[in-house]
């Protein structure tokens, strides 16, 4: 039991520091955004988050 917890903390730690190595090793590092709206790429392609198309597709539907 002790063993598992041990090794699932191991684990665990290891992933966070591979996910991490960007913002420590570069500086000024920091975690790049997770929002839809700050992704440039998909903005092009015209793609939105659900909030934004939930409020289009209300205004919309407004409109008819």
């Amino acid at each position: 039991m002790l063993e598992t917890l041990l090794f699932s903390m191991l684990i665990i730690a290891i992933a966070i520091a591979l996910l991490s190595v960007r913002v420590i090793v570069k500086k000024n590092g920091k975690f790049s955004s997770q929002h839809i709206h700050d992704n440039e790429a998909l903005r092009k392609k015209g793609i939105h988050c659900v909030i934004d198309q939930d409020r289009e597709a209300r205004s919309n539907d407004k409109a008819f």
